[in-house]
């Protein structure tokens, strides 16, 4: 591809992520779903003017490792150790039974083979924290003790699930299921997330001191986001995908790293929010990249929508993702059913997240054109919809909750 040509797609990706993503805010919906929706619009399934090429996909996986930095450059692991544990069996459940669900419907319902409904299990488990964290602090409940329990369980679907997309990729690129490899990879990304971020810590130490006797501009983002490179090359020499590295290097610069045993490693608040700063920009930048390639790997041409496959399979599991969420809150025994509603909703929104996991299936060839595009269809119905009923559920009966913002 020659230069020119490429200043001109990667001009007509970000315009359209950020129109798009800029309409569906004004209408109350997700950036994500315009991100995603710009995609669909300029790639193949529609206007043809780009087309999913590796220097795209090079540049999404970026924006991706990036995103998954911010995610956890923004958990607060402290939050999952104080709210005790119902946020723990409220994430265990939101894991456990959308995956057991989805599996078990694409497996022996719509005959997928094991690899693929192993995929939509996976897909399924995600929430998007930052998508839940929108609406409540819009309603005014960020701090209310629903919420207090939906972040902290969302906390923990985020490492659960990035543990999961490990396993799965080890899957995709061993060629099948193999419980030795299995079992070494879980080894290595165990020691991988409790090592890590302690190197992590050692260098950003060092990075903290460059910053404080630096002469030029620049030199945080230079180093954070090398820092955060070094750590997805590091990831996948150990077997596991690179975000994870991204995500190591997040949850180590994050304002309280916590350990087993009650032993903490504490970040200078006022470094953390430089990084937050002079990264976020950087972020931006990349990750609507990674959801518009969502969108340009699709391409509803060459589906059969006549066929009544892709129809029920979609509905199955959109029925199946939002029961299995619900379902979840309603483990949080100590609230009253309203409350445990509104967990149930809150842990609904797959997001980013969910794409995630549908890109690396499409991607490493487990899901067909057509089982990916319900795939995508599902993630965004569960993006959208949530927000919404959230905001309604509030207003019917948020007098009725047990109390107030706490």
């Amino acid at each position: 591809m020659e230069a020119h040509t490429f200043f001109l797609i990667l001009l007509t990706i970000l315009l359209a992520a950020r129109l798009l993503g800029e309409l569906a805010a004004r209408l109350g919906a997700p950036a994500v779903i315009g991100e995603l929706l710009a995609g669909v619009l300029i790639g193949p399934s529609a206007l043809g003017w780009v087309e999913p090429t590796q220097t795209i996909l090079l540049l999404a996986e970026i924006g991706i490792i990036l995103l998954l930095f911010e995610v956890g450059l923004e958990t607060d692991v402290m939050r999952l150790v104080r709210t005790g544990m119902k946020p723990i069996l409220v994430a265990i459940a939101g894991v456990v039974l959308p995956f057991l669900l989805g599996f078990a419907a694409s497996r022996y319902l719509f005959g997928q083979t094991l690899l693929t409904a192993l995929f939509v299990g996976g897909t399924l488990t995600a929430t998007s924290i930052g998508i839940t964290v929108r609406v409540l602090t819009d309603l005014g409940r960020s701090q209310s003790s629903e919420a207090r329990i939906v972040l902290g369980a969302a906390v923990l679907d985020d490492v659960i699930g990035v543990v999961l997309l490990a396993l799965l990729y080890e899957f995709s690129t061993g060629g099948g299921i193999n419980l030795a490899n299995t079992g070494r990879v879980g080894l290595f990304i165990a020691l991988f997330m409790l090592l890590a971020p302690f190197a992590a810590k050692i260098i950003a130490e060092q990075i903290e001191r460059l910053d404080r006797t630096s002469k030029i501009p620049g030199l945080l983002p230079t180093t954070v986001v090398s820092l955060v490179l070094f750590f997805a090359w590091l990831a996948h020499v150990v077997g596991a995908p690179e975000l994870l590295g991204g995500f190591a290097a997040g949850l180590a610069l994050s304002r309280c790293l916590y350990v087993p045993f009650g032993f903490t490693i504490r970040t200078d608040p006022d470094f953390s929010h430089r990084i937050e700063a002079q990264l976020r920009p950087v972020v931006h930048l990349f990750t609507p990249i990674f959801f518009v390639a969502v969108g340009l790997m699709l391409n509803f041409r060459t589906i059969d929508w006549s066929s009544p496959f892709i129809w029920m399979f979609s509905v199955s599991l959109l029925l199946l993702a939002v029961i299995g969420k619900l379902a979840s809150g309603f483990m949080a025994t100590a609230e009253n059913r309203h409350a445990r509603m509104l967990i149930g909703l809150a842990m609904v929104p797959r997001g980013e997240v969910g794409l995630i996991f549908a890109q690396l299936g499409q991607s490493s060839g487990i899901f067909n054109n057509e089982v990916y595009a319900a795939m995508v269809i599902v993630i965004a119905a569960t993006t959208l919809l949530p927000p919404f009923a959230l905001k309604w559920y509030y207003h019917k009966f948020g007098g009725r909750l047990a109390g107030p913002q706490e």
